[in-house]
């Protein structure tokens, strides 16, 4: 059964959301944000505005999900924060367009590889974000958040690895830091909504309860991140967070959306074999084919959500510990899930998609 409070949030990813009124913060800062067009990215800025900091966002001349959006579109989704213009892969594009040789007081990294493969894991989580560290630094920014993910802390594929290594030459970088792990993102959690509302079974992988995690949305993780600014506790740490309640399993995640639906739960178990059939098949023939082998590597990626929990594991026991995974936050996966149903957009998802 599903036991959670529904609260309707009506979430879009493209239209704008008018910013709450939010206490300021105690000090108000001058913030570059990176990586700001992104769902978790947009929110942060929302968050950064809310508390009274002077935003400039740093986005790419086409911006969002296959490029998709001008600067006067990112403008428009980030109303309220100046926009600046460059390549964010490029270190001399971040200092004479987006530092200009202005003060700043911090840095706020959401950037994330899209697809996750080697190259554009490598590119973007370590070596944009590094580069961005170095000039922050020499401009005279004394503190960076950056936005990680909790599975680096068993780290198997190469994305996790290049955030990971990011994450170390931050905690090196003379900044004071706050590095913030999130569990699953509701929006990588969000994609069968649209097929158990057509009538087609929940996918599972097992028998449904391999994994667990707490859920975060982007409203209360950005405002975990915004808060890293002015919480001295969270500061030169690595923060693991989730969100409100207790850990979850795709097989609840079931549950809970066909109870929503008032119909009989449907559920169709996919044996791990298949998926390592497939890793394995592509893994193969990428050795000769350069178009299989980044299929290979998003089939591991998917081989790895779909048997690792996204809570903070034990280093004592090697087991997952939803006791020990922080929580913060208001909205649950389900309120979410009852607010797509409602008829809220759903989440522009790109290569979160697996099923």
């Amino acid at each position: 059964m599903c036991r959670c409070r529904f609260v309707i949030h009506p979430m879009s990813s493209t239209a704008l959301i008018p910013v709450p009124e939010r206490p300021r913060a105690t000090q108000p800062r001058r913030i570059l944000v990176l990586g700001a067009t992104g769902t978790i990215g947009r929110a942060t800025v929302r968050a950064l505005l809310r508390r009274g900091h002077e935003v400039v966002c740093f986005v790419r001349a086409r911006a969002g999900v296959g490029g998709t959006l001008s600067p006067d579109e990112s403008a428009r989704l980030l109303s309220g924060a100046t926009i600046r213009v460059g390549d964010v892969q490029d270190a001399a594009s971040l200092r004479q367009h987006g530092l200009r040789g202005e003060p700043f007081d911090a840095l706020v990294s959401c950037l994330a590889s899209r697809t996750g493969v080697p190259r554009d894991a490598w590119a973007v989580d370590y070596r944009a974000n590094v580069q961005a560290f170095e000039a922050a630094h020499a401009a005279g920014v004394t503190q960076a958040v950056l936005l990680s993910a909790l599975c680096v802390q068993k780290p198997r594929l190469a994305f996790q690895q290049a955030k990971l290594d990011c994450e170390r030459v931050l905690a090196a970088s003379g900044m004071n830091y706050s590095i913030v792990r999130p569990t699953a993102f509701f929006k990588s959690l969000s994609g069968q909504v649209e097929r158990v509302r057509r009538g087609r079974p929940f996918l599972v992988f097992g028998d449904g309860t391999l994994t667990a995690c707490k859920p975060i949305s982007d409203g209360d993780l950005a405002d975990y991140m915004a808060d890293c600014l002015d919480d001295e506790g969270r500061r030169n740490r690595i923060l693991p967070i989730g969100g409100p309640g207790s850990a979850i399993t795709p097989r609840q995640q079931a549950e809970c959306l066909f109870e929503l639906l008032g119909r009989p739960v449907r559920i169709r178990q996919v044996p791990l074999a298949l998926l390592d059939g497939i890793v394995g098949t592509l893994g193969t023939l990428g050795r000769v084919l350069p178009a299989l082998a980044v299929k290979s590597e998003l089939a591991r990626i998917g081989r790895y959500y779909a048997t690792e929990s996204m809570l903070v594991l034990n280093p004592a026991t090697g087991r997952y510990d939803a006791a020990a995974t922080p929580a913060t936050g208001t909205e649950t996966l389900f309120d979410y899930y009852a607010s797509l149903l409602k008829g809220a957009p759903a989440p522009e998802r790109g290569d979160h998609a697996v099923f």
